[in-house]
């Protein structure tokens, strides 16, 4: 007997980013079918200006059947728990302050429907450093990813299955600040390469004794800086995972809390 073939299903996934987002058509095989279109993020960030930037992407690309969103934050049953990078009117940066209207239009935000009712597919999203991660970890043991660009994210993976979502970046780390404060694209900027490379070390040694994880991967705009200097047990992934992880979104059982 012949083994039953799939019928051809495309993913438009989207690569929310605090200073870009990025996406792309991926065929059944995770494979992108169409070069990736990038919209910069401008501040301050709404719901309704992701939705229009989205509209726009979605315009520049092929056909598809259902739509995948990596956001940075919280989400979860497809509403935006946190939503860091856009609850400050001038965005990213260290210790800046929310702005109480933003913070209210992001939080329980109905993500997965505003953009179904925009698009007219089905629609599911994530924490974008857990799409990322899905895409490279080797589904064995506790495995921990870890993206550097505008801010800190972070995925767990328990024997292949997104774990429940900590948000590190978002916990004291050294002198008053976050790991997102200390580690983030405006620290990086501001202390130079020598200094924030000694952060991400110290960093990752602290959650090797949190987690006890069995394998680390890194990946994010500002990871090549570390290739070479960290231990040989980190893994360094491409930026462009956070989109070809879309495909595994819909797999039944790998986000049981998304």
């Amino acid at each position: 007997m012949k083994a039953k073939t799939l019928d051809p299903v495309l993913t438009l996934s989207i690569d929310v980013g605090g200073t870009g987002i990025k996406a792309s058509v991926l065929d059944n095989d995770g494979q992108m079918i169409a070069k990736r279109v990038r919209i910069t993020t401008t501040y301050p960030f709404q719901p309704e200006n992701l939705l229009d930037i989205i509209g726009q992407l979605s315009s520049q690309l092929p056909a598809y059947d259902r739509v995948s969103i990596g956001f940075p934050g919280v989400v979860r049953q497809g509403k935006v728990l946190t939503a860091p990078h856009f609850v400050s009117r001038t965005g990213p940066g260290i210790k800046l302050e929310q702005d109480e209207e933003l913070l209210s239009l992001w939080t329980g935000f109905a993500l997965d429907k505003a953009v179904s009712d925009l698009l007219g597919k089905p629609v599911k999203s994530a924490n974008d450093a857990e799409l990322q991660g899905i895409a490279v970890i080797e589904g064995i043991g506790l495995e921990l990813v870890l993206t550097l660009g505008t801010g800190l994210g972070s995925a767990l993976f328990y024997n292949g299955q997104v774990a429940p979502h900590l948000e590190l970046a978002h916990h004291p780390f050294r002198k008053g600040e976050t790991y997102n404060d200390q580690l983030g694209n405006a620290a990086f900027e501001k202390i130079g390469k020598e200094k924030w490379c000694f952060r991400v070390k110290l960093a990752i040694e602290n959650f090797k004794i949190l987690l006890n994880y069995d394998k680390c991967y890194i990946g994010g705009g500002n990871a090549e800086f570390l290739e070479g200097i960290l231990d040989e047990e980190v893994t360094f992934v491409k930026n462009i995972a956070g989109i070809l992880g879309g495909i595994k979104l819909w797999e039944e059982g790998l986000f049981p809390y998304s």
